[in-house]
């Protein structure tokens, strides 16, 4: 199955990866979670979830994964103030291999200026950003545009799931291993 890259830092939305990866999980597919240090562990905004930080962002190729998954809440904006993960972005969604990104992850997209002539959704505090990148923002529980699948918000989870899950499916056939 899909070996995932989860970039996330602390301040994630919890439900935005617990949820999602547990599904990933049950499918087959392996996480393997990138942050700003190998080692660290950072922890949910709200439930607290801990997540150890399998691999350094500075030290991941987009060749290492077949998808990239960015849970929303604060972590998307905390990353977006560093060089390598927003490089890593950048590469993952021009590489055209799966993008699922929920609630506020939009952002790193943004900084890394992928956007431009887009379809996708997002938390609704970054409606105009998302517009000034370039992007078209549609206001729907899931967009799916090409190897970018996005979700507003938590209540969105079950169908941002399914379509996570097809996107994979899509790509495993694509790129038979």
């Amino acid at each position: 199955m899909s070996r995932i890259a989860v970039l996330i830092t602390d301040m994630f939305e919890d439900i935005e990866y617990t949820k999602p990866a547990e599904a990933f999980r049950a499918a087959g597919h392996d996480l393997v979670h990138v942050g700003l240090s190998a080692g660290e562990t950072v922890h949910g905004k709200e439930k607290r979830t801990p997540v150890t930080i399998d691999r350094a962002a500075a030290d991941v190729s987009v060749d290492e994964f077949d998808a990239l998954l960015i849970p929303g809440g604060y972590s998307p904006d905390k990353l977006r103030a560093h060089d390598a993960p927003v490089e890593f972005v950048r590469r993952f969604v021009e590489s055209g291999k799966p993008v699922l990104t929920i609630c506020h992850a939009p952002q790193l997209l943004i900084t890394a200026q992928v956007l431009e002539g887009r379809k996708v959704t997002g938390w609704k505090s970054i409606i105009q950003d998302i517009r000034n990148a370039g992007a078209e923002y549609v206001d729907r529980e899931v967009v799916v545009d090409g190897n970018l699948v996005s979700s507003r918000k938590p209540e969105d989870i079950p169908a941002f799931i399914a379509a996570s899950l097809e996107k994979l499916k899509e790509a495993a056939v694509a790129v038979p291993r």
